[in-house]
């Protein structure tokens, strides 16, 4: 009986996709995610006999179509391309599906590190130097953030815990005009993202002193971590991956990991990520559940610490 269900899984895999494939991105077209998700859709045309269709159903941090996706048949014909905001959304709204219970990890597709920014006029060109100014002067500097809840804002409150410095929140509605007042000097400090951010850094309207991945990143090799600058254990990404609904079958699920791996390993694809700031990883269903189950877990923690600080 084993046998016989095995034999099917391996047979469905192997023929798999027998029809279009849907896609939901659940943030709007020219983003981030949905830029990835269309990279991914382009590049699988060239091996499979039906497309990848991109749906886009922006809202709610992704919940909306990763909802959608976590209800739908286990047959892999409906699949959800998420971004890092998974891991944090499950501590900020009610949501009708469990991240880990009802869906699948296929793989994560690319992830990309924040830099700590600063106004050029800020005397500071460390993380030490900046953790100096403000220490002795609670919440005189200001940093902005896409939005609280976000996580460049988490990003900052984990720093501010780990360093003892204290600044003030500038929440603005997206990452856009929160680099702008930046640049302008209304607020002194952000967390942005390398795609979005290093033309500004080259061009000099801001000055970044540090990057937040584990590792100093190719697109900025000489910039310094966050931890190796005084905060030894800071370590935060944005991270993008698939989904599919729990049950879909194994087989399934590593045949469309295997087709991804080898789109995100083309030329193209490769020079895409050189010229972006993100790097493109097509890892295990194992290996990218372990992730998202570990931000999980350091992402509660903060919001938790958040939540009994303003009580």
């Amino acid at each position: 009986m084993l046998f016989a269900w095995l034999f099917s899984s391996v047979a469905v895999a192997q023929n798999y996709p027998t029809k279009p494939v849907r896609l939901v991105v659940g943030f709007a077209a020219g983003g981030g995610t949905d830029t990835l998700a269309r990279l991914i859709s382009r590049k699988l045309a060239d091996t499979w006999p039906h497309a990848l269709i991109v749906e886009n159903r922006p809202g709610a941090d992704g919940s909306i179509a990763t909802e959608i996706v976590a209800k739908s048949p286990p047959d892999g014909y409906s699949l959800v391309m998420v971004s890092s905001a998974l891991a944090i959304t499950p501590f900020q709204q009610k949501l009708s599906y469990d991240p880990i219970k009802d869906l699948a990890p296929i793989t994560l597709a690319a992830l990309t590190p924040d830099l700590l920014l600063v106004h050029p006029s800020l005397p500071v060109k460390t993380v030490r130097e900046l953790i100096a100014l403000a220490k002795p002067h609670p919440r005189k500097l200001s940093f902005g953030s896409s939005g609280a809840g976000t996580s460049p804002y988490l990003e900052m409150e984990m720093l501010q815990a780990m360093s003892g410095i204290e600044l003030v929140h500038v929440p603005y509605k997206g990452s856009a005009p929160a680099l702008i007042d930046l640049m302008g000097g209304h607020i002194q400090v952000l967390l942005g993202a390398i795609p979005t951010t290093l033309a500004q850094v080259k061009a000099g309207k801001v000055r970044a002193l540090a990057v937040s991945s584990a590792r100093r990143w190719p697109a900025v090799p000489e910039l310094p971590t966050i931890a190796e600058s005084g905060l030894p254990g800071f370590e935060a990404a944005s991270w993008f991956g698939m989904l599919a609904p729990a049950g879909t079958p194994p087989a399934v699920i590593n045949k469309i990991q295997a087709d991804i791996a080898a789109a995100l390993s083309t030329a193209d694809s490769k020079k895409y990520f050189e010229g972006s700031g993100y790097a493109g990883i097509a890892n295990k269903p194992e290996e990218f559940g372990e992730l998202i189950r570990s931000d999980m877990a350091k992402w509660e923690k903060v919001i938790r610490t958040i939540e009994a600080r303003k009580r």
